[in-house]
Parts: C-alpha cells; structure tokens; sequence
C-alpha cells in the first residue's frame, strides 16, 4: 500500500522509524561525542539573564586540547532532517580528529546532539544546555524557523557562534543587519533565507518553463512562517515572466485532506501546483498521484529531498520536482561526492539536505578556527565575514553586516555556470531508474543530469 499521508511531521512518512534505527545501530562506527560537563552552572536554571560572563565570546585563549561542537537537530533518533545534522555533526568531528591540520591543538573534537524537538522552549533549554552545561565552543543545526527565532537573543547573551542548517527565516539574518554588535554571532550557512528559496523557484521557472510547458500555476503554500518570505518572493517576482499565477491558496498547517484544494487547482486549469511545502507533504504527494490528478507537481517540497522518500512513499513521489540543495547524483563541488559516499560508508543511507549543510558549517567553522590560531567567537565571527570556503553544497559566503541579509549564506542569481561565489540551489525530479527512485537534476545546467518527464495521466 502506498503511504495514506495520514501523517504530516518531516519524520513521519512511513520509514523514517528505520532511518532513525540506522542512526542508532552506526554509533559503533565513528567515534562517537563524549558529552563534556561544565560546572558551576545549575541544571534547575531555565533563563538566560544573568548568564553573560565568561563565554566563550569573552575568552582570548586559543585552541583547546577539547573542543566541543553543540548540536541542535530535531529527533534525531526518528527524523531524517535531524539524523542528517546529528550523523554529519558527528562525522565532521571524526574528519577533523582524524586532520593533521584542523584544529591541531585539540586531542579531541566531539560532537554533543540536542533534540530540539521542533519546538522553542525546548530548543531554548537544549541550546542553554549546550552552552552553559558543556560549555561548547559552537553551535549549528536547527531545522524549523521557529526554533531559531527564540534562540537568536539566547545566541547573543552567550556569544558563542552559531551556524544554521535548516531554519531559513530571514528575520534572523535582519536581527543581526539591525543591530549588528549584539546579533553578529548568527551565521546561516545554508540553506538560502527564505527570500531566496522562493526568489530561486522563479528563477528555476524563468530558465525551464518552456521545457516543463508550464504556462499557468497554482500556488499552494502551507501556513507555517518559513513559507511568509517565499511567497512574498514569488509575489514579487514571478509577474516578469509569462506563466500565469491562476490561484493562489495559503492552507491551514494541518491539512491532512487536499482533496478541496486539489479540487480548486482543477478548476482553476492550472498547468502545474507550485507549491512550497514541509510539514505537510506527504499527504499531498500520496493524494496528489493515487487520483492522478490532472496538474504537475513541483516547487519546495522538502521531504522530497530525502534519499529514501522514494521507498517511503511507495514511488508516490514520482515526477515531483523540489528544489534542493544537493542530492547523491549533484557534483556541485570536488568536496560534494567525497562527503556523500563517507556519509553512505558511516551510515548506509545518504544525507538530506541539512546533512549537506551541517557538515559545511563546522568544517569551515574549523577551517576558520584554525587559521585564527583560536576558538575565540569575536575572532571567529570576523574569520567568518572574510572566508570564501568551498564546501559540498558550493562556495560558502557570507553577506556583510550592511547587508539586509547580514551573515546569510550568499545566493547565485546565475545558474548558467558554476559559481564562484555563493550557493545556487539545484532543482530534482523524482524518475524511476530499474525499478527504483533516483533523484535526477533538472537544473541548473552545470550539474543536469536528466530532462524533464511529465506524468502519464497528465
């Protein structure tokens, strides 16, 4: 049977459970994070005034013998985003251990994972524990926008670094453009901020629209606040190209049943539903493909970014584009194919994109640590603003402290060459290779691997 969607968390398609078994059943083989106890710090506490003195922000010494990278991921034991962080967290800090070079003053790099839960008290009392308890050096991972907001006062209180991996709001990168001497520890290494990712979906239709034969479309975006500056970005945009926008819903977060609103796209005659999509997917894959409804699929559809959804999902997914940010068939750096066949090795699975991502952030938090000659955050912020490092997902940097984005992650506008700044997302189709799913590249050019196949029934 294929999956009935009954079920709308990124972890909740049928197989997530396994993947969160292999997370478990690999620990044996990497060397795994020894959890590093700081003292003089109560566990009862739960906020954060009073807490300023003596972070790591605050210390001028250089690198220590042990150094300790805090992880936030969602559920790592049953989530596949979460694994992603938690399994590249740990294999970074077994790359870097296992480095002549990287942080050469440390006997022992660990990695201490977090279970955010995807909620924000949870993930503001995850973070202080990391920071206060075990004292670590910096942190990186959250995966929902939620998450990140109410821990971007908690980040400046403590002024240890920390490099998102999944949350894309741009309101944090707008906190830090604001005030910049208080917020200028956030860093996002990826992916783009939400600006970007819808500002990048009319890029993809500008470059293929007349491949894919979509003329008109059916925004469907789920009501979650990642979607608010990807719609606005769609809005914003897709009227300087010749694809009409003949409806547009924004539907509640927990839809479970799209049989109205995929009754609405019908009847608007859309060519396609361009949909941005992540809490909510599942259900509208399955229900999409088993009543082979008459419109094309594709746009951000996060779960279709894992490796396994194919399998997951019975091949619901099937013809469904979703932009990503790299997948195991994108050579988009000499770093790319490495990291993906030592994450497979690790782990018997591939990374999703926050894997890609979390393993970039500390390597070149690492790279940058290391030609500072210290883990000092104020150090590392300013390694940070001037570091071009090639990373698997592409080019990592930044945009300055005067830009509206300030310390996101920069985005290439073009996508006819491969850049030499900055990340350009790359856009997947699900196509059934013998008998099997495989995520093959539409876009861009430089990192295709396919052309376009559209549904039969269509």
């Amino acid at each position: 049977m294929v999956n009935d969607g009954s079920s709308s968390g990124a972890g909740s398609a049928n197989g997530s459970k396994e993947i969160g078994d292999e997370y478990n059943g690999n620990k044996s083989k990497l060397n795994r994070r020894r959890f590093i106890q700081a003292a003089g710090v109560g566990a009862a506490a739960t906020g954060f005034a009073g807490c300023l003195g003596g972070g790591p922000g605050e210390s001028s010494e250089g690198i220590p013998s042990e150094v300790t990278l805090g992880v936030l991921a969602p559920a790592p034991e049953n989530n596949p985003i979460g694994a992603a962080i938690a399994n590249s967290a740990e294999l970074a800090a077994q790359q870097i251990n296992n480095s002549d070079e990287l942080l050469g003053a440390a006997d022992n790099v660990t990695a201490s994972i977090k279970n955010t839960e995807e909620s924000p008290s949870t993930g503001r009392q995850r973070y202080r524990e990391l920071t206060l308890d075990e004292g670590a050096h910096m942190t990186t991972g959250v995966f929902t926008s939620e998450v990140l907001l109410q821990l971007m006062d908690p980040i400046a209180q403590q002024k240890t670094v920390h490099m998102t991996t999944g949350a894309a709001s741009p309101k944090a990168s707008n906190q830090v453009n604001e005030n910049y001497e208080k917020y200028k520890y956030h860093f996002r290494t990826g992916p783009v901020n939400g600006y970007h990712l819808g500002q990048n979906m009319v890029d993809f239709l500008e470059a293929k629209s007349s491949d894919l034969g979509w003329e008109s479309v059916a925004l469907l975006v789920e009501n979650y606040e990642w979607t608010n500056p990807v719609q606005k970005a769609i809005d914003d945009h897709i009227g300087d190209l010749d694809v009409d926008v003949v409806m547009e819903e924004r539907y509640a977060s927990g839809t479970s049943n799209f049989g109205p609103v995929y009754d609405s796209v019908e009847e608007s005659g859309a060519d396609a539903a361009f949909v941005a999509m992540a809490h909510t997917g599942t259900p509208a894959i399955v229900q999409w493909a088993e009543d082979q409804r008459p419109f094309e699929f594709g746009g951000i559809h996060v779960l279709s970014q894992l490796p396994a959804y194919y399998g997951m999902t019975n091949g619901a997914c099937r013809y469904t584009i979703t932009q990503n940010t790299a997948t195991p068939q994108s050579d988009l750096t000499d770093k790319t194919m490495p990291y993906v066949e030592s994450y497979n090795e690790a782990y018997d699975a591939y990374p999703v994109y926050t894997g890609y991502i979390t393993f970039d952030a500390i390597m070149q938090w690492a790279t940058v640590a290391t030609e500072r000659g210290t883990v000092n955050a104020d150090e590392v912020v300013t390694g940070l603003e001037e570091s071009s490092y090639t990373g698997t997902a592409g080019s990592l940097d930044y945009y300055g402290p005067d830009h509206e984005y300030a310390h996101d992650i920069k985005y290439n506008f073009s996508a006819d060459s491969r850049p030499d700044e900055g990340v350009n997302p790359v856009f997947q189709q699900w196509q059934e290779t013998d008998g099997s799913g495989s995520q093959e590249v539409l876009h861009p050019s430089y990192v295709s691997t396919t052309d376009y196949t559209a549904p039969p029934w269509v």
